[in-house]
């Protein structure tokens, strides 16, 4: 830059010298007269850079008073319709200003922005070149606001990166970053960043000009613009744009709203004082919000798992009046949103069940397995199962060995999960081919494939007596099953230490018990017709991995199994249990246990180590009456 600096200052000496009279006498007056002569060429030289009140002037007037011969040039620029048309203007006798080169190469690139096979023929053509070079030795004289979109139309133009004239724009623009407005430098980050890659410099330089000056950003639209271009490039920038959108959310329409919320969930930037402010103005204002957009904030909103019920509640109530007009993906990408925030909103599920069944011919495999996914995820079933599980069965029964096998997978535990599973589909993913892909790997993606096997087999071992395999086998899933116990949340903490103080001996019962059928138990116990507690290591337990125990139960022994559920263990604002765990519960109960319930909302209202220790007694008390009571 100082390089710079000098080859202009000597450049302006230069012509003044040429300028000055040369028999003029060495005094006062000559001076002056150099001085004024410099100013002026200062002022009106192309090459001169430093803004001032003398160029701003000049450039009024300019602008004011433009040549008749140039309004005419940039009439014909402006209205060609065709790249021969702007071309042949290089050949005319006309006098191209400074800017017309650039306004020429500008409104090629708006021409061709759809046809590459042309682009590639313009780069070619010696007239494109030529208007190039004609650019090259203006650009100093190009006004900030064309050289902004010239520097689009270069990359728009699809230019190589070593091309000297691009590089040669760029390297102007670079310098004149701090003379740009700040719209220009938002114009030219929301157009250009993702072109400069090959440029990093300028990227750099242009992300920490827009950081330093955000406060000029005096408008929703060139935040949310700059949010969602640059946002992702630049750590400190992002932070300061979501600032700026807190002070003007009160100004965004629904549109803006949409583009803050989608820019976020893409970025993966869980800004919880910005998106409670968004929340708060898509609750409180009732401008209407198409399909399109309540289909963008519901996956927006579940992609950052950020739960607003009243937010929640007006995207089910005012998607379901567009039900009817929604595509299959539509319907499928608005399930899985639901299915995410784990909100259930049955008309609105009703009525997407409905969609399906009433669409069948248009509804394609892949978002017919989103749908049932969804669906098994919240534990919802249809009021008219039969027919929408009869078009699932139709649609997946003859193409389920087609699909990926972790989709495979999925799809037969949702079946599962819902009740709704065929022998067939339970042969298909257990066979010793399938599972094998998973057994053993590291993926976290592969791992929780591998326990919804788990499930799969349980199912098939538990709730279809007449299934006669195959199965997964011992020596595959007990070493897994061995690995799964986590860190103990606060809950099973408490629950162990108030059921060591009742059981009073370590022999009467066992924690973190990992069974057979791919679930761990908090807690398991023996009690005797009586009520008493026995110990566990004298008696047959089957559900455990390997079986252990040879001593079969006495007479009214019962089992009885602690199962503790957490505030992720149920849909949003309900005491449902969602999909898995509702499955697990029913295994539990199918192999022959009493199930204990520790829900969180009811173990949370107990104070003291008493009350802990009544709840749970009184609980056992139950789980025994309501079996006797069958």
């Amino acid at each position: 830059m100082a390089a710079r600096l000098v080859k202009r200052c000597t450049c302006l000496l230069r012509e003044a010298t040429l300028l000055a009279p040369v028999v003029a006498p060495v005094g006062r007056l000559r001076l002056a007269s150099v001085a004024h002569r410099t100013l002026t060429f200062s002022a009106t030289c192309p090459s001169s850079h430093f803004p001032g009140p003398l160029s701003g002037l000049v450039e009024k007037e300019q602008l004011s008073a433009p040549c008749p011969e140039h309004q005419e040039v940039e009439r014909l620029i402006e209205k060609a319709t065709r790249p021969e048309e702007l071309l042949e203007l290089l050949s005319d006798s006309r006098c191209l200003q400074e800017n017309h080169a650039a306004l020429m190469l500008i409104q090629l690139s708006r021409l061709l922005s759809d046809k590459p096979e042309d682009r590639a023929l313009l780069v070619q053509d010696a007239r494109f070149q030529q208007l190039l070079h004609l650019v090259d030795s203006q650009i100093s004289a190009v006004w900030h606001g064309t050289l902004v979109k010239l520097l689009r139309s270069l990359y728009a133009l699809a230019l190589p990166a070593a091309c000297r004239e691009l590089r040669s724009v760029e390297q102007e623009v670079r310098w004149r970053l701090r003379r740009l407005k700040y719209r220009q430098l938002a114009f030219l980050a929301e157009s250009s960043a993702t072109h400069m890659r090959e440029s990093p410099e300028l990227l750099a330089e242009l992300l920490l000009h827009l950081e330093r000056r955000w406060t000029e950003i005096d408008d929703g639209r060139t935040a949310v613009a700059l949010m969602a271009k640059t946002g992702h490039l630049s750590e400190p920038l992002m932070n300061r744009l979501e600032d700026k959108c807190l002070e003007l959310v009160e100004r965004f329409g629904p549109d803006e709203l949409r583009k803050v919320l989608v820019t976020l969930a893409a970025q993966n930037r869980r800004s919880v004082p910005l998106l409670r402010a968004v929340s708060y103005h898509l609750v409180q204002k009732p401008f209407p919000l198409t399909k399109g957009m309540l289909l963008d904030l519901a996956y927006a909103y579940g992609k950052l798992g950020f739960h607003q019920t009243q937010v929640l509640q007006r995207l089910a109530a005012d998607l379901l009046p567009h039900v009817p007009s929604l595509t299959s993906g539509e319907v499928a990408r608005g399930a899985k949103s639901f299915a995410l925030l784990k909100w259930l909103s049955p008309p609105l599920f009703e009525a997407l069940a409905q969609h399906v069944v009433d669409r069948a011919h248009t509804v394609t495999v892949p978002h017919l397995c989103n749908v049932l996914l969804a669906f098994a995820h919240l534990n919802f079933r249809p009021e008219r199962e039969d027919k929408f599980f009869g078009l699932v069965h139709e649609k997946l029964g003859p193409k389920l060995r087609s699909l990926h096998p972790a989709l495979q997978v999925d799809v037969v535990w949702a079946l599962c999960v819902l009740q709704q599973v065929q022998g067939e589909a339970l042969r298909a993913v257990l066979c010793p081919e399938l599972h094998a892909r998973f057994l053993g790997s590291e993926s976290p993606k592969d791992q929780s494939t591998f326990q919804k096997l788990l499930h799969i087999s349980a199912t098939a071992q538990l709730e279809h007596p007449e299934y006669t395999g195959p199965l997964l086998p011992a020596s595959d899933w007990a070493p897994w099953l061995l690995a799964c116990d986590g860190k103990a949340t606060p809950l099973q903490k408490e629950l162990r230490d108030t059921l060591r103080g009742l059981l009073g001996s370590p022999s009467r019962g066992s924690f973190a018990v990992a069974t057979q059928y791919g679930w761990v138990l908090d807690a398991e116990v023996l009690l005797d017709a009586d009520g008493q507690f026995l110990p566990l290591r004298d008696f047959v337990a089957p559900h455990l991995t390997p079986p252990s125990g040879t001593q079969p139960l006495p007479p009214g022994a019962k089992r009885l199994a602690f199962l503790r559920w957490e505030f992720p263990n149920f849909s949003s604002r309900s005491r449902d249990l969602l999909g898995r765990f509702a499955l697990a519960r029913r295994h539990v109960r199918a192999a022959g246990f009493l199930v204990v319930d520790v829900p969180y909302y009811e173990w949370l209202e107990l104070k003291s180590e008493w009350q802990k220790g009544a709840y749970l007694k009184d609980k056992m008390r139950k789980a025994v009456a309501e079996e006797l009571a069958k």
